[in-house]
């Protein structure tokens, strides 16, 4: 009889691992970071290949939790976008200072 997987044991959030933020059980793999790829453009297979000690049963877990949740894991990814822009503008305005 073939093994039954409770897809809810596929992704866990600890304070401690990936700044709290939701993640593939097991490994240090956010959900955010299977998202960002994806929406890159690459499918289940490719991040596959890409981090190869996932299986597809974990990226499509991560996908699932993504597209349930589309709107508040995009507004997330933007804010931190717009962040890193901030402090990179911050940062080279003040190497021309110095």
């Amino acid at each position: 009889m073939a093994t039954v997987t409770d897809i809810g044991t596929l992704l866990t959030q600890s304070p401690g691992i990936c700044g709290g933020r939701l993640r593939i059980a097991g490994t240090g793999v956010s959900v955010r970071r299977i998202a960002i790829w994806y929406k890159l453009g690459h499918t289940p297979e490719e991040i596959a290949t890409q981090i190869p000690h996932l299986t597809l049963a974990q990226i499509h877990a991560a996908l699932t939790y993504y597209h349930a949740n589309r709107d508040a894991m995009d507004a997330e990814i933007a804010a931190e976008a717009a962040e890193a822009d901030r402090l990179e503008r911050e940062h080279i305005a003040a190497s021309k200072k110095a």
